[in-house]
C-alpha cells in the first residue's frame, strides 16, 4: 500500500530522454513532506521512554511534521506533549506563516534565531527536553526505510534521485536498496553541497532557490558516500538556473507546481543526463515538500 502517491509523467520522461518518469510526492503525505515518516517515528519512540517535552532545529518540513504529529497526539491524552522549534532569520515568510498557523496552542512554540542548530543545542544540552535532529539518530532511518520499500514496487526500477541536506533520508533509502541493482542519486544545490561535491563540481552560490538543503555538516557524509560508491550511486550539485529550467519544463508538461526544493530530483535527472549517464529502466524522483 503506497502512502503517498506514486505518479508517472511519460510526457516529461520523453522530454528528458529517460524510459519511464515517476514522482513520488511525499509532498502530499499528511504531515506535509517526506519528513513525516521520520520525525512521529522519533517522537513516538521518545514517548515510550516517558519523555514529554521535545525540540527541533528546521527549516520547515521537519518542523511542520514535527508540530502535526504532537497536535495529533495532545488530542488523545491527558498530560500534554510540548515542542520548541527553532528556525532560523532566513526562513521564507510562506514557510513561517504555515508553521505559525500549526501552532494553535501554548504546547508548541517557535522561535526565529540566529543560529538554530546552536539554539537546539542549548535547550537540550541538559536533557530536559529531547532533540528530534535527525541527522545524529539512527531512529529516523527506519522510516526512510519503509519509504524505499513502497519506492521499491516500481517495476524495472534503475534509478531514484533524492534532494538531501544531512543525508539521513537518503541513508535511510539506500540502505534498502544496498543489495539490488537500483542505482541512488543524491542531489544538493550550488550553495550547500558537502556530500554532493565528491561527485559533482558546478558553481558556487552564496544563495540556493532551494532553501531546504542547509546542512553544512551532514554528519552521514561518510556513510553515506560510502553506500553510493559501492553501489554505483551518484550526487549531483545544481545552480539556481537549473532549478528555474525545471521548474518550467515539468510546469509546462505536466501542469504540476512544485517547490523548488522538491524540484532537486527532476533537476538532477536533467544533469545526470547531460553528462552522459544512461538510464534502461524506470526512474523515481523524491518529491519532498515545500
Amino acid at each position: 500500500m503506497q502512502t503517498t502517491p506514486l505518479e508517472e509523467y511519460p510526457g516529461l520522461a520523453t522530454l528528458l530522454g529517460v524510459p519511464k518518469l515517476y514522482f513520488k510526492r511525499e509532498d502530499l503525505h499528511k504531515y506535509g513532506s517526506h519528513k513525516g515518516r521520520s520525525i512521529p517515528l522519533m517522537i513516538d519512540h521518545y514517548r515510550k521512554l516517558r519523555i514529554s517535552k521535545f525540540a527541533i532545529s528546521s527549516s520547515g518540513n521537519a518542523a511542520l511534521s514535527a508540530v502535526r504529529h504532537i497536535k495529533k497526539i495532545n488530542k488523545e491524552i491527558k498530560h500534554k506533549v510540548s515542542l520548541d522549534i527553532f528556525v532560523g532569520r532566513g526562513i521564507t515568510e510562506e514557510k513561517h506563516e504555515t508553521l505559525r498557523a500549526e501552532c494553535t496552542d501554548d504546547t508548541t512554540t517557535i522561535k526565529q534565531v540566529v543560529r538554530p542548530l546552536q539554539a537546539l543545542h542549548i535547550a537540550t544540552k541538559d536533557g530536559s527536553a529531547q532533540s528530534l535532529r535527525q541527522s545524529i539518530d539512527d531512529t529516523a532511518l527506519i522510516g526512510y526505510r519503509a519509504l524505499a520499500k513502497e519506492i521499491a514496487e516500481v517495476e524495472n526500477l534503475d534509478a531514484i534521485f533524492i534532494p538531501t541536506s544531512s543525508g539521513t533520508t537518503a541513508v535511510g533509502i539506500t540502505d534498502f536498496f544496498e543489495k539490488t541493482p537500483v542505482h541512488i542519486h543524491i542531489v544538493q544545490t550550488s550553495m550547500t553541497h558537502p556530500i554532493s561535491q565528491v561527485f559533482d563540481i558546478n558553481i558556487e552560490e552564496s544563495t540556493s532557490l532551494a532553501d531546504a538543503i542547509v546542512d553544512r555538516v551532514a554528519h552521514r557524509k561518510d556513510a553515506l558516500i560510502s553506500l553510493l560508491e559501492s553501489g554505483q550511486g551518484f550526487g549531483w550539485t545544481i545552480s539556481n538556473n537549473e532549478i528555474k529550467d525545471i521548474y518550467s519544463l515539468v510546469k509546462k508538461s505536466t501542469g504540476v507546481s512544485l517547490s523548488y526544493n522538491s524540484l532537486l530530483s527532476v533537476a538532477g535527472v536533467k544533469r545526470a543526463i547531460s553528462h552522459g549517464e544512461v538510464f534502461n529502466g524506470s526512474i523515481v524522483c523524491l518529491i519532498t515538500g515545500m
